[in-house]
């Protein structure tokens, strides 16, 4: 017969000043033990049922499923104008988060961290592996809590492929930015912004047709 099996102690706090622990090269001033989550259980249980439903947004999945990944989204608070498209492969955190506007457009693999809203205008294109991230943490703060702030990007802009969006930034109407800039501060309306950090280049000038 199978001696049991020994029980396991509880997890604790280690000891830092213990000889196997390993070299700090300073004061303890950052204390990851103490991080809070601030979020309600609610959020949590909906953001765990928003889970179950990634199938459709997985990344192999056809772009035909676009309406059936919008109908969720929908379904779990986003307001979404007509006739837009989401692709395979998107990453939305938080649906009820979300706003877009008619005909507006994210890529495949683009992902929204939306803890804070994220108000997409329309007639708006956010191209593939884009990365709209609302949050960053206090780094100045010892328990370093996660600190969120509204992203907008208004409407006929085009973010190009693999940028990233900062916490609070606009993006502003007709705006056009360039593929892999890092934009951590808020773009004017109808120029031709890129490079990281992102920068105003030129006006974005429409052709008549």
């Amino acid at each position: 017969m199978p001696s049991p099996a020994p029980e396991l102690e509880p997890l604790s706090k280690p000891d830092l000043h213990h000889p196997d622990s390993p070299p700090l090269d300073g004061p303890l001033k950052i204390d990851l033990y103490k991080v809070r989550s601030s979020t309600p259980l609610k959020i949590k249980l909906l953001r765990a049922m928003w889970g179950l439903f990634q199938i459709p947004f997985w990344a192999h999945t056809p772009k035909a499923l676009s309406p059936l990944r919008i109908l969720l989204l929908r379904l779990f608070g986003a307001k979404i104008g007509p006739a837009c498209n989401v692709g395979a492969g998107v990453k939305v955190w938080i649906p009820w988060n979300l706003t877009m506007g008619e005909r507006s457009a994210i890529g495949f693999g683009a992902e929204i961290y939306n803890f804070a809203p994220v108000e997409i205008g329309g007639h708006v294109v956010i191209s593939q592996y884009t990365y709209v991230c609302t949050s960053t943490h206090d780094y100045s703060h010892p328990h370093f809590p996660l600190v969120s702030q509204p992203i907008r990007i208004e409407s006929q802009a085009w973010v190009a492929s693999g940028c990233l969006i900062s916490p609070g930034v606009t993006i502003g109407e007709g705006a056009v930015i360039g593929a892999r800039s890092l934009v951590t501060r808020s773009m004017p309306a109808w120029m031709v912004c890129a490079g990281s950090p992102c920068r105003p280049i030129k006006k974005r000038v429409i052709q008549d047709v």
